[in-house]
């Protein structure tokens, strides 16, 4: 397996810098998402590392070994693309096959190997039929069989589950997830989707506009957001994001204030749905909306700062719309940002809030 490196690796297209001054390390046998919206260079990085595409600028290593020169078909990847590309006119056993051709595996040898693919991802009963006579599940898994049938010392997965149902992307998830730590191969997922992100990843690379906005695990990047652009990105429902003021040693977001040591400034709260509740007494407002969401209710409440998301458990809603409620949180499950840098400020959590009335 490989250890993956990127060194001030930059890649232009024209005027545009898809990839910008990007250093990163992945570690031998690590799964690793690359996470992001359109256009933030994920897809751009597998490319890099797949040999589609050659750096602009800085070095790609495999182990150590600079590859910036090195053809794609010597660079052991084995690539699953997120349209499958798949051989219409060949037989699933002729598609698994293929990639051995270059390798110049003698036919018995990789036709043992395509039999022991096709078992590893369930499709060894399909191997006289040709992709039109599949599912789409049932395709995926004979491109995953293609991508690990060369035995690659890196495994790229570009947006694979996409074309799937949402039923289907859950099943997916976990087989592909388990396939990976069966075989232990490094392995990048490009994907837009947090849910696959956090559910399959060790790790995640967020990005933004050609750069690493973050690096974390998971539950890192959703409890501790580096800035409100991964605050907003990660976590559904969305966060809420309330603007206010910080001075003086005090808070300001509409009529909640609490203690706050930090620099006089305009701040941004963040706060999860689910670390909203209703009480007695806290922010005054009404159910403006209910989306039951099977075993948890989302309430959307009009405030006098705006709308506020608020997320119970239950599969039955306690409030109607238009009803009076208060909303209370606790500043320890909260955020507080600098509006201006976006950035997450330190020690942001402190007491619990005061409603002024």
């Amino acid at each position: 397996m490989a250890r993956v490196e990127f060194r001030h690796v930059s890649k232009r297209f024209g005027d545009v810098e898809a990839v910008r001054d990007m250093n990163l390390t992945i570690e031998d046998g690590e799964f690793v998402a690359l996470l992001g919206p359109s256009g933030c260079g994920k897809s751009t990085s597998l490319f890099l590392l797949a040999g589609i595409y050659l750096p602009s600028g800085g070095e790609l290593l495999f182990d150590g070994r600079v590859v910036n020169e090195v053809e794609a078909r010597d660079r052991n990847v084995g690539i699953v693309f997120q349209s499958y590309a798949l051989y219409p006119h060949m037989t699933v056993r002729d598609n698994i096959l293929f990639p051995l051709r270059f390798k110049r595996v003698p036919r018995e040898a990789a036709l043992r190997r395509v039999s022991a693919a096709a078992r590893l991802v369930q499709v060894d009963d399909l191997l006289d039929r040709r992709p039109g006579e599949l599912s789409g599940g049932q395709q995926q898994r004979v491109a995953l069989a293609r991508a690990v049938v060369k035995e690659p010392q890196l495994l790229l997965l570009d947006e694979p589950l996409s074309n799937l149902d949402a039923t289907l992307r859950l099943t997916m998830r976990t087989e592909i997830k388990a396939l990976q730590k069966k075989l232990g191969i490094t392995t990048i997922l490009v994907t837009h989707d947090q849910i696959e992100a956090t559910t399959m990843a060790d790790r995640i690379i967020c990005m933004r506009a050609g750069g690493i906005e973050q690096i974390g695990a998971p539950d890192d990047l959703y409890r501790e957001p580096q800035s409100l652009f991964i605050a907003a990105f990660i976590g559904s429902p969305p966060i809420n994001l309330i603007r206010g003021e910080a001075g003086d040693g005090t808070l300001r977001a509409g009529p909640v204030t609490f203690p706050f040591e930090g620099a006089p400034a305009a701040v941004t709260l963040g706060l999860r749905p689910e670390h909203l509740n209703f009480a007695d007494a806290g922010l005054n407002g009404r159910i403006a909306q209910i989306e039951p969401m099977g075993r948890e209710i989302l309430y959307v409440v009009e405030t006098d700062i705006g709308y506020v998301r608020v997320l119970e458990h239950g599969s039955a809603a306690a409030y109607a719309a238009g009803e009076p409620v208060n909303v209370h949180f606790s500043p320890v499950d909260s955020l507080v940002f600098d509006t201006a840098t976006e950035r997450l400020i330190a020690g942001a959590r402190a007491h619990p809030p005061m409603i002024s009335r």
